[in-house]
Protein backbone atom coordinates (compact mmCIF):
# COMPACT_ATOMS: atom_id res chain seq x y z
CA UNK A 1 0.00 0.00 0.00
CA UNK A 2 1.23 3.25 -0.88
CA UNK A 3 0.61 6.98 0.18
CA UNK A 4 0.00 9.02 -2.50
CA UNK A 5 -0.66 12.79 -2.50
CA UNK A 6 -1.47 14.77 -6.12
CA UNK A 7 -0.90 18.42 -6.84
CA UNK A 8 -2.72 20.68 -9.45
CA UNK A 9 -1.66 24.20 -10.18
CA UNK A 10 -4.74 26.60 -12.03
CA UNK A 11 -4.55 29.78 -13.12
CA UNK A 12 -7.96 31.15 -14.86
CA UNK A 13 -8.68 27.44 -15.91
CA UNK A 14 -11.40 25.91 -18.26
CA UNK A 15 -13.96 25.29 -15.50
CA UNK A 16 -15.44 22.64 -17.34
CA UNK A 17 -11.55 20.53 -18.77
CA UNK A 18 -10.98 20.86 -15.14
CA UNK A 19 -14.27 18.73 -14.61
CA UNK A 20 -13.38 15.94 -17.07
CA UNK A 21 -9.77 15.85 -15.36
CA UNK A 22 -10.72 15.52 -11.79
CA UNK A 23 -13.42 13.07 -12.86
CA UNK A 24 -10.87 11.15 -14.17
CA UNK A 25 -8.76 11.52 -11.78
CA UNK A 26 -11.43 10.01 -9.40
CA UNK A 27 -11.82 7.01 -12.14
CA UNK A 28 -7.84 6.23 -11.75
CA UNK A 29 -7.97 6.56 -7.55
CA UNK A 30 -10.79 4.17 -7.35
CA UNK A 31 -9.35 1.57 -9.90
CA UNK A 32 -5.50 1.71 -8.06
CA UNK A 33 -7.54 1.75 -4.42
CA UNK A 34 -9.32 -1.16 -6.29
CA UNK A 35 -6.35 -2.94 -6.91
CA UNK A 36 -4.48 -2.07 -3.31
CA UNK A 37 -2.15 0.02 -4.86
CA UNK A 38 -2.85 3.66 -2.90
CA UNK A 39 -4.41 4.66 0.02
CA UNK A 40 -4.66 7.72 1.64
CA UNK A 41 -4.62 10.01 -1.48
CA UNK A 42 -4.56 13.54 -1.01
CA UNK A 43 -4.95 16.37 -3.70
CA UNK A 44 -4.02 19.79 -3.16
CA UNK A 45 -5.59 22.45 -6.24
CA UNK A 46 -3.32 25.56 -5.83
CA UNK A 47 -5.54 28.41 -7.17
CA UNK A 48 -2.77 31.12 -8.83
CA UNK A 49 -5.58 33.14 -9.83
CA UNK A 50 -6.16 35.60 -11.48
CA UNK A 51 -7.49 37.62 -8.48
CA UNK A 52 -9.26 36.26 -5.40
CA UNK A 53 -12.22 35.25 -7.87
CA UNK A 54 -11.86 31.73 -8.39
CA UNK A 55 -12.03 30.18 -4.88
CA UNK A 56 -15.74 29.69 -5.34
CA UNK A 57 -15.96 28.11 -9.01
CA UNK A 58 -12.96 25.95 -7.99
CA UNK A 59 -14.31 24.66 -5.09
CA UNK A 60 -17.79 24.15 -6.38
CA UNK A 61 -15.85 21.80 -9.10
CA UNK A 62 -13.95 20.12 -6.17
CA UNK A 63 -17.00 19.49 -3.90
CA UNK A 64 -18.88 18.22 -7.41
CA UNK A 65 -16.29 16.00 -7.99
CA UNK A 66 -16.58 13.93 -4.98
CA UNK A 67 -13.30 12.84 -5.13
CA UNK A 68 -12.11 9.41 -2.90
CA UNK A 69 -9.08 11.16 -1.12
CA UNK A 70 -8.72 14.37 0.76
CA UNK A 71 -9.13 17.77 -1.01
CA UNK A 72 -7.18 20.99 0.03
CA UNK A 73 -7.30 23.92 -2.28
CA UNK A 74 -4.69 26.68 -1.40
CA UNK A 75 -5.98 30.14 -2.84
CA UNK A 76 -5.45 33.69 -2.08
CA UNK A 77 -1.39 33.86 -2.54
CA UNK A 78 -1.59 35.13 -6.17
CA UNK A 79 0.00 34.11 -9.30
CA UNK A 80 3.17 32.64 -8.01
CA UNK A 81 3.90 30.64 -10.92
CA UNK A 82 3.58 26.88 -11.83
CA UNK A 83 7.09 25.40 -10.32
CA UNK A 84 6.30 27.31 -6.93
CA UNK A 85 2.67 26.79 -6.66
CA UNK A 86 3.33 22.73 -6.84
CA UNK A 87 6.11 23.71 -3.71
CA UNK A 88 3.46 25.19 -2.09
CA UNK A 89 1.56 22.08 -2.33
CA UNK A 90 4.73 20.07 -1.24
CA UNK A 91 5.09 21.81 1.80
CA UNK A 92 1.24 21.05 2.53
CA UNK A 93 1.40 17.14 1.97
CA UNK A 94 3.61 14.50 2.57
CA UNK A 95 3.02 10.91 1.14
CA UNK A 96 5.43 8.21 -0.37
CA UNK A 97 4.64 9.21 -3.82
CA UNK A 98 3.72 12.97 -5.27
CA UNK A 99 2.22 13.06 -8.67
CA UNK A 100 2.46 16.46 -10.15
CA UNK A 101 -0.29 16.87 -12.50
CA UNK A 102 -1.70 19.57 -14.88
CA UNK A 103 -5.26 20.93 -15.18
CA UNK A 104 -5.71 19.34 -18.78
CA UNK A 105 -4.46 16.18 -18.75
CA UNK A 106 -6.89 13.36 -18.48
CA UNK A 107 -5.58 10.31 -16.79
CA UNK A 108 -6.44 6.82 -18.18
CA UNK A 109 -8.96 5.00 -15.83
CA UNK A 110 -5.40 2.25 -14.87
CA UNK A 111 -2.86 4.99 -15.07
CA UNK A 112 -2.27 5.59 -11.72
CA UNK A 113 -2.24 1.52 -10.44
CA UNK A 114 -0.30 1.29 -13.52
CA UNK A 115 2.11 3.73 -12.63
CA UNK A 116 2.21 2.65 -8.77
CA UNK A 117 2.88 -0.64 -9.38
CA UNK A 118 6.08 0.35 -11.90
CA UNK A 119 7.55 1.61 -8.70
CA UNK A 120 6.73 -1.02 -6.35
CA UNK A 121 8.73 -3.37 -8.94
CA UNK A 122 11.18 -0.90 -9.70
CA UNK A 123 12.72 0.70 -6.36
CA UNK A 124 15.51 2.13 -8.16
CA UNK A 125 12.49 4.48 -10.06
CA UNK A 126 12.30 8.02 -8.77
CA UNK A 127 9.79 9.05 -11.35
CA UNK A 128 7.60 7.54 -13.90
CA UNK A 129 6.43 9.50 -16.67
CA UNK A 130 3.46 7.82 -19.09
CA UNK A 131 3.09 7.93 -22.87
CA UNK A 132 -0.03 10.35 -24.04
CA UNK A 133 -1.79 11.76 -26.75
CA UNK A 134 -3.23 14.64 -27.59
CA UNK A 135 -7.03 15.30 -28.04
CA UNK A 136 -6.68 14.75 -31.84
CA UNK A 137 -5.91 11.19 -31.55
CA UNK A 138 -1.85 11.80 -31.72
CA UNK A 139 0.62 10.55 -30.18
CA UNK A 140 3.00 12.66 -28.03
CA UNK A 141 6.48 12.21 -27.03
CA UNK A 142 7.00 13.85 -23.65
CA UNK A 143 10.78 12.34 -23.32
CA UNK A 144 13.43 14.59 -24.46
CA UNK A 145 16.76 14.90 -25.34
CA UNK A 146 19.26 17.84 -24.00
CA UNK A 147 17.79 20.63 -26.19
CA UNK A 148 19.64 22.72 -28.24
CA UNK A 149 18.04 26.49 -29.50
CA UNK A 150 17.89 25.01 -32.90
CA UNK A 151 15.39 22.10 -31.46
CA UNK A 152 13.48 24.56 -29.60
CA UNK A 153 12.96 27.04 -32.64
CA UNK A 154 11.90 24.60 -35.22
CA UNK A 155 9.67 22.70 -32.77
CA UNK A 156 7.89 25.59 -31.35
CA UNK A 157 8.43 28.48 -33.81
CA UNK A 158 9.22 27.05 -37.05
CA UNK A 159 6.30 26.77 -39.79
CA UNK A 160 5.20 23.45 -40.61
CA UNK A 161 7.01 23.38 -43.82
CA UNK A 162 10.47 23.74 -42.36
CA UNK A 163 9.53 20.98 -39.41
CA UNK A 164 9.44 18.47 -42.10
CA UNK A 165 12.27 19.19 -43.78
CA UNK A 166 14.21 18.71 -40.17
CA UNK A 167 11.33 15.71 -38.98
CA UNK A 168 14.34 13.41 -38.38
CA UNK A 169 16.01 15.42 -36.25
CA UNK A 170 12.93 16.33 -33.99
CA UNK A 171 11.96 12.73 -33.88
CA UNK A 172 15.29 12.08 -32.24
CA UNK A 173 15.40 15.24 -29.96
CA UNK A 174 11.71 14.04 -28.66
CA UNK A 175 13.44 10.17 -28.29
CA UNK A 176 10.61 8.44 -30.10
CA UNK A 177 12.39 5.68 -31.53
CA UNK A 178 12.92 5.26 -28.12
CA UNK A 179 9.64 5.98 -26.35
CA UNK A 180 7.27 3.62 -27.89
CA UNK A 181 6.16 -0.11 -26.51
CA UNK A 182 8.71 -0.80 -23.91
CA UNK A 183 10.09 0.73 -21.09
CA UNK A 184 12.66 3.42 -21.34
CA UNK A 185 15.31 4.28 -18.52
CA UNK A 186 17.00 7.25 -18.41
CA UNK A 187 15.43 10.27 -20.15
CA UNK A 188 17.25 13.39 -19.63
CA UNK A 189 14.11 15.30 -19.41
CA UNK A 190 10.45 15.07 -18.86
CA UNK A 191 7.55 16.79 -18.86
CA UNK A 192 5.92 18.21 -16.05
CA UNK A 193 2.23 17.58 -17.41
CA UNK A 194 2.51 14.28 -15.91
CA UNK A 195 5.44 13.42 -13.48
CA UNK A 196 4.80 10.45 -10.38
CA UNK A 197 7.83 11.00 -8.35
CA UNK A 198 8.85 9.56 -5.15
CA UNK A 199 8.53 12.18 -2.67
CA UNK A 200 11.74 11.45 -1.42
CA UNK A 201 13.61 12.08 -4.57
CA UNK A 202 11.64 15.47 -4.83
CA UNK A 203 12.98 16.53 -1.38
CA UNK A 204 16.59 15.48 -2.25
CA UNK A 205 16.36 18.38 -4.84
CA UNK A 206 14.04 20.75 -2.63
CA UNK A 207 11.39 20.48 -5.58
CA UNK A 208 11.07 23.18 -8.36
CA UNK A 209 12.94 26.01 -8.62
CA UNK A 210 10.68 28.64 -8.66
CA UNK A 211 12.70 31.38 -10.67
CA UNK A 212 11.62 29.77 -14.15
CA UNK A 213 7.71 30.82 -13.43
CA UNK A 214 6.55 28.78 -16.50
CA UNK A 215 8.21 26.66 -18.64
CA UNK A 216 11.34 25.37 -18.18
CA UNK A 217 10.83 24.28 -14.85
CA UNK A 218 9.85 20.51 -15.75
CA UNK A 219 13.29 20.46 -18.16
CA UNK A 220 15.49 21.78 -15.20
CA UNK A 221 13.41 19.73 -12.26
CA UNK A 222 14.29 16.50 -14.82
CA UNK A 223 17.89 16.89 -14.78
CA UNK A 224 18.50 17.48 -11.25
CA UNK A 225 15.90 14.62 -10.61
CA UNK A 226 18.61 12.59 -12.92
CA UNK A 227 21.10 13.41 -10.77
CA UNK A 228 19.64 11.79 -7.33
CA UNK A 229 17.54 8.82 -8.74
CA UNK A 230 16.33 6.53 -11.92
CA UNK A 231 14.00 8.34 -14.08
CA UNK A 232 11.63 5.90 -16.70
CA UNK A 233 9.49 6.00 -19.50
CA UNK A 234 6.54 3.33 -18.84
CA UNK A 235 4.44 2.73 -21.92
CA UNK A 236 1.53 1.01 -19.94
CA UNK A 237 0.71 4.54 -18.08
CA UNK A 238 -1.41 6.34 -20.44
CA UNK A 239 -3.19 10.05 -20.33
CA UNK A 240 -4.70 12.41 -22.43
CA UNK A 241 -2.66 15.91 -22.72
CA UNK A 242 -5.04 18.36 -23.90
CA UNK A 243 -2.19 21.23 -24.04
CA UNK A 244 -0.14 23.06 -26.57
CA UNK A 245 2.61 24.66 -27.44
CA UNK A 246 3.63 28.38 -26.05
CA UNK A 247 3.87 29.74 -29.35
CA UNK A 248 0.22 29.05 -30.19
CA UNK A 249 -0.91 31.14 -27.01
CA UNK A 250 0.32 34.41 -28.25
CA UNK A 251 3.05 37.12 -27.64
CA UNK A 252 2.77 36.78 -23.44
CA UNK A 253 3.53 33.04 -23.40
CA UNK A 254 6.25 33.91 -26.13
CA UNK A 255 8.06 36.11 -23.82
CA UNK A 256 8.03 33.80 -21.02
CA UNK A 257 9.00 30.89 -22.95
CA UNK A 258 12.47 32.91 -24.15
CA UNK A 259 13.11 34.15 -20.47
CA UNK A 260 12.42 30.91 -19.03
CA UNK A 261 14.64 29.23 -21.51
CA UNK A 262 17.52 31.82 -21.06
CA UNK A 263 17.48 31.05 -17.41
CA UNK A 264 17.75 27.11 -18.20
CA UNK A 265 20.44 27.36 -20.70
CA UNK A 266 22.72 29.74 -18.38
CA UNK A 267 22.36 27.51 -15.81
CA UNK A 268 22.82 24.50 -17.44
CA UNK A 269 24.85 25.41 -20.67
CA UNK A 270 24.19 26.69 -24.10
CA UNK A 271 23.59 24.09 -27.14
CA UNK A 272 23.52 26.29 -30.25
CA UNK A 273 22.92 23.05 -32.67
Amino acid sequence: MTSLAISIVTHAPDLTLLARVLEHLGRALRHASQRGDSTEARLVLVDNGPGRGWREPLRRVLDAAALPATVELLSGHGNVGYGAGHNLAFQTCGGEVHLILNPDVLLEEDALGAGLAFLTAHPEAGLVTPAAWGKDGQRQYLCKRYPTVLDLALRGFAPAWLRRRFQARLDRYELRAQTSDEVFWGPPIVSGCFMLCRRVALDRVDGFRPEYFLYFEDFDLSLRLGKVTRLAYAPQVRVIHMGGHAARKGLRHIGLFLRAAMIFFNRHGWRWW
